[in-house]
């Protein structure tokens, strides 16, 4: 009798011990911050967004602003994820031989923005990327570096990467373009995705536009980085002037990123400052910024 009352004392030890294991190691998860990273497969957003804004998917017609969207798109995935932190922006796109074009390289040199590239055949058709789409949602979810993926993209190909992911317990969220007609997300990945969300007309419009004639004739040619910081602190002076210190504060916990209305109308001002298109033009458009943190956090 002693030596079951012995082995019983034994065990409930073992059992207040576990369970004490288990606390800590949820107080240490409930600790840890969420964590979400946006995969873009930029042949759907090309020929989605080209459609929905310029009337056409041939990416020679129409021009994008890939920062400004960027942008926008974490401005857009901080307020669906709030208590989160963001990764990365992952950027899958299709080259020869998998080199980067100006554009692509231009893109990669951006903050938290990583490119992948696959192929690109003869017909200009994108190889490979959605098996990286796939290897990149899977090995983030295994190793638990990520809680949520916003996935902006339509393609069929891409229900396995969803499926990986969500056999880890990641969470995923499609983001589509709204299509002028019918859909263009194939049904099966809508089906298996954990929530849905459409960006409209109005959230591209200020990133695409038809291609035509430069916009700017400037007679000086392309203005030095010095230059164009010095303008963001202008624009930064004068927004203190006019808008107030209230609203302009808040701006600063987002540093470095500004909201997608908020960027939009700095460079478009800068631009008519400068009598000079910055689409396109990375480094000019973070000296801007730059010009603008820096006037704005001397203030405060």
């Amino acid at each position: 009798m002693e030596a079951m009352n012995e082995d019983l004392a034994a065990l409930h030890a073992r059992i207040d011990r576990t369970n004490e294991l288990l606390q800590r190691m949820l107080a240490e998860v409930a600790k840890t911050p969420s964590t979400h990273a946006i995969f873009v497969d930029a042949g759907y957003l090309y020929a989605a967004a080209g459609r929905l804004v310029a009337g056409t998917e041939d990416r020679r017609a129409f021009d994008l602003d890939a920062e400004g969207l960027i942008d926008a798109l974490i401005d857009r995935a901080r307020t669906i994820f709030a208590d989160s932190r963001l990764l990365r922006v992952y950027w899958y796109d299709g080259a020869r031989r998998r080199i980067h074009t100006a554009e692509q390289q231009s893109i990669a040199e951006l903050p938290d923005v990583k490119v992948r590239l696959g192929n690109l055949n003869a017909n200009n058709q994108q190889k490979g990327v959605d098996s990286l789409i796939r290897s990149d949602l899977e090995s983030l979810a295994r190793h638990r570096a990520i809680s949520d993926a916003a996935l902006l993209g339509g393609d069929e190909d891409l229900v396995s990467a969803v499926e990986a992911a969500q056999g880890y317990g990641a969470r995923v969220h499609l983001w589509g373009i709204e299509a002028p007609e019918g859909r263009n997300q194939a049904e099966p990945l809508l089906w298996e995705v954990d929530s849905q969300r459409t960006l409209d007309l109005d959230f591209f419009k200020p990133y695409v536009s038809r291609r035509t004639a430069p916009a700017y004739e400037p007679a000086t040619g392309r203005p030095a980085r010095e230059d164009v910081r010095f303008v963001g602190a202008q624009i930064a002076a004068k927004w203190l002037a006019a808008r107030g210190h209230d609203t302009l504060v808040e701006l600063l916990p987002g540093h470095p990123y500004l909201p997608g209305s908020v960027d939009q109308d700095l460079l478009v001002e800068a631009e008519g400052l400068l009598q000079y298109s910055l689409r396109g033009q990375a480094d000019l458009r973070r000296a801007l910024r730059d010009g603008f943190w820096d006037h704005l956090q001397a203030q405060y």
